[in-house]
C-alpha cells in the first residue's frame, strides 16, 4: 500500500512538472509579443515583482513564520533564478529563439551528473540515457541550420548551467524547508536584482507597459509563469528527482512549438515532429524504466 501511494504521489508530481512546462511554453508566445515594447531586465522585474506580490497575498499567514535559514536558502535560489533569466533573455538577443531555446535545455543533460555531485545522489542508467536523449529531441526541435557558436550561444549556455543549479538546490532546500516559503523568498529576491540591474542594461522605464495589451501580458508572465509555475515546480520537486523533474520540463519546448503553430501561426516540420517524439520517448523511459516492455515479455 506504501509503494501505491509513493507512485501516486511520484505520477502527480511529475504531472504538476509537465503542466508547469505547459505554462512556460506559453509564455514563449507572450514574451515574443510583448519585447519590442519592455525591454528583456525589466520585464523580468515587472514579472517576478507581480508573482511576489500574487504569492505574499496568497500566502501572508507563511511569511510571518520565515526563520534567517529559509532566508538564506530563498536568496540563494533567487539568485540562480536571476542568473538564469538574465543570460537567457540577454543571450537571445544574439542568438536565434531556436538556438536559445535548445542550448538553454542543456541543463537535461547537467542536472544528473551536478545533482550526483552536490547531493551525493547518483541518477541509475535509464535517467542518464533519457537526458542525452532529451537534448538530441530538443536540439531536431529547436535548432535550424546554422550550428555556429556565437556570444548570445555562450551566454545561454550559461543560463543552462544557471537552471541546473537552480533545480539542484531546490531538490535540497526543500527537503528541510517550506517549498511555498523558498518560492516566495527567491522570487522576491529575483525581483529586487531585476529591478536594480534593469536600468543598467534597459535604459529608462519602459511606460509602453501600461498599455493594455502588454500589461496583460505582464499578468500572464507574473502569475501565470512565474507565480503559480514556480509555486508548482518547487512542490512538486519535492516528491520527485531533479533529473526527473528536469525531463518533464523540457516539454516547455514542445509545447512552446505547439503554441508557436497555434497563436503566431509558424510550421511544424517532420524533423521537428521526430524532435517531439524523441523526447516524448526520453520521458517514457525515465518514468517506467520501459518496464511494460519486460512485463510483456515475461
Amino acid at each position: 500500500m506504501g509503494d501505491t501511494r509513493k507512485k501516486n504521489i511520484l505520477w502527480m508530481a511529475n504531472a504538476g512538472m509537465a503542466f508547469t512546462a505547459l505554462i512556460w511554453g506559453f509564455a514563449f508566445v507572450v514574451v515574443k509579443d510583448s519585447v519590442d515594447a519592455v525591454p528583456p531586465v525589466y520585464m523580468l522585474a515587472f514579472r517576478f515583482t507581480i508573482a511576489f506580490a500574487g504569492l505574499s497575498l496568497v500566502f501572508c499567514k507563511k511569511i510571518s513564520k520565515i526563520t534567517k535559514s529559509d532566508l538564506f536558502c530563498g536568496g540563494f535560489l533567487g539568485f540562480w533564478l536571476f542568473i538564469s533569466y538574465f543570460f537567457q533573455t540577454v543571450g537571445i538577443q544574439y542568438t536565434t529563439a531556436g538556438k536559445n531555446a535548445f542550448l538553454t535545455t542543456i541543463y537535461v543533460v547537467i542536472v544528473p551528473f551536478l545533482h550526483w555531485g552536490i547531493n551525493k545522489k547518483k541518477p541509475d542508467g535509464y535517467c542518464v540515457g533519457a537526458a542525452f536523449l532529451a537534448v538530441a529531441g530538443i536540439g531536431l526541435l529547436s535548432l535550424q541550420g546554422d550550428l555556429t557558436m556565437n556570444l548570445g550561444d555562450i551566454l545561454t549556455i550559461v543560463c543552462g548551467f544557471g537552471y541546473a543549479f537552480h533545480m539542484i538546490y531546490i531538490d535540497r532546500y526543500t527537503e528541510t524547508h517550506d517549498p511555498i516559503i523558498l518560492t516566495i523568498l527567491q522570487i522576491g529576491t529575483a525581483a529586487l536584482i531585476s529591478w536594480a540591474a534593469a536600468p543598467l542594461f534597459d535604459g529608462g522605464f519602459p511606460v509602453a507597459v501600461f498599455g493594455w495589451k502588454h500589461l496583460s501580458g505582464m499578468l500572464y508572465l507574473g502569475l501565470g509563469s512565474t507565480m503559480v509555475a514556480f509555486l508548482l515546480q518547487n512542490v512538486c520537486q519535492k516528491y520527485t528527482t531533479p533529473t526527473q523533474a528536469s525531463l518533464f520540463l523540457s516539454l516547455e519546448s514542445v509545447f512552446g512549438v505547439l503554441f508557436s503553430l497555434i497563436f503566431l501561426g509558424e510550421y511544424l516540420t517532420m524533423r521537428m515532429i521526430a524532435g517531439c517524439v524523441l523526447i516524448f520517448t526520453a520521458i517514457t523511459m525515465a518514468e517506467t524504466k520501459f518496464s511494460f516492455l519486460k512485463t510483456r515479455r515475461e
